[in-house]
């Protein structure tokens, strides 16, 4: 009976707390919305999963910033932790994959969507105000909490990972999950903020894009944001690479193992890795609440910031270039996703006279450089 005392002692059973099931059953609906409802799959069940992995008592499965090692050995996900969040690695990898993935083509043939995509960050900066002066976060912690207004779940955790490691966790998980609910979150803002007359503003043929353009544009934006924004360079010159890779048509092998192998690879270890920085003691403190509250405040101004800024435009340009204003709620980085929200909102408004997906894909795509360069700028600031 001894025997049977001391394992039972020994097991994780008797080391679970309330902590540890309440995690638990915030893993469970990470997981839940991922295979159930299909948001953002293949981050939140690898998030999911190791937040389950970091609460199993006894287990030494939990990752963070102030990890102290023994004898110079790190537990399996800090290892991955240490030498891929603290070390800046794995989000620019999955940037070098996105980049491989994406088509600019959009955006060069309307330029001026870039200025959307710009506006789209507006959610940036209002969340990270309001965190620092009205819920009284550090400029640094208020700087991670508000680049969830970008949309983009690398750049956030990217940023949080140098400034305020001990919220990346609750940062990513918001991040990602709003993410996930723009389809539940925009229409209502696209609604409220554009009238039947805008909706149903048709958006001409875009211009043709040479190859030389597409070839060129990775290459000159690296070097005008690096230059202007040098902390920004990680995230912008992996994009940036990986889209050259894709376009100049003769690294194929190249472009596939970025966009295929790679990022699969890299959003495995990320996701996990996330979800180990989630342990009780850290996670389930009323600060969670305040960066997921504020959090859909960013994403909800960034949605408007667009959409504000195409309805000026809209005021100075003539009326054979007016744009449909609905395109700039797609400059959240959130790709395609957002962009194909704006596409079925304008579609069903206008019973399918206006489709605007190939427009809103311009400053969809301008968001992802967009909440890059704020991230930089934050770097460049607070760093």
């Amino acid at each position: 009976m001894a025997g049977w005392a001391t394992l039972l002692q020994g097991s994780g059973f008797a080391g679970l707390t309330w902590e540890s099931l309440v995690m638990f059953g915030v893993a469970g609906v990470l997981i839940y919305l991922a295979v159930t409802r299909n948001y953002e799959p293949l981050l939140l069940v690898p998030i999911g999963f190791g937040a389950i992995l970091a609460n199993l008592p006894g287990a030494d499965l939990a990752a963070s910033s102030t990890y102290a090692a023994e004898g110079g050995k790190l537990p399996l996900l800090q290892l991955i932790y240490s030498a891929g969040i603290s070390t800046e690695l794995l989000p620019p990898l999955i940037f070098l994959g996105v980049g491989a993935l994406t088509d600019f083509r959009p955006l060069l043939a309307r330029p001026l969507t870039l200025i959307l995509g710009a506006a789209a960050q507006l959610g940036i900066f209002v969340a990270a105000l309001g965190a620092h002066y009205l819920f009284g976060f550090s400029a640094r912690e208020a700087a991670s909490i508000g680049i969830i207004g970008g949309a983009d779940g690398p750049t956030s955790i990217f940023l949080t990972a140098i400034l305020a490691p001990h919220l990346l966790g609750a940062v990513a998980v918001a991040a990602y999950t709003y993410m996930a609910l723009v389809p539940v979150i925009q229409p209502p803002i696209l609604r409220l903020m554009t009238t039947p007359a805008e909706r149903a503003i048709p958006m001409a043929q875009e211009r043709a894009v040479s190859r030389t353009a597409v070839i060129l544009f990775p290459i000159v934006i690296t070097l005008l944001v690096s230059l202007a924004v040098p902390p920004a360079a990680p995230l912008i010159g992996m994009l940036m690479f990986g889209n050259l890779l894709k376009e100049s048509g003769v690294t194929d092998r190249l472009s596939k193992t970025a966009s295929g192998p790679l990022i699969n690879i890299v959003t495995i270890l990320l996701g996990l890795v996330v979800g180990a920085t989630m342990s009780g003691a850290t996670f389930l403190r009323p600060q969670t609440l305040f960066i997921i509250v504020l959090g859909a405040v960013a994403f909800s101004f960034s949605t408007a910031g667009g959409i504000l800024l195409a309805k000026l435009l809209n005021v100075i340009l003539p009326a054979e270039r007016r744009i449909n204003p609905c395109i700039g709620a797609a400059g959240v980085s959130a790709v395609p996703m957002s962009a194909r929200v704006v596409q079925k909102f304008v579609s069903e408004q206008t019973q399918g006279r206006v489709n605007p997906l190939m427009a809103a894909m311009g400053p969809n795509v301008a968001g992802v450089i967009g909440s890059a360069v704020a991230a930089g700028v934050f770097l460049a600031i607070l760093r």
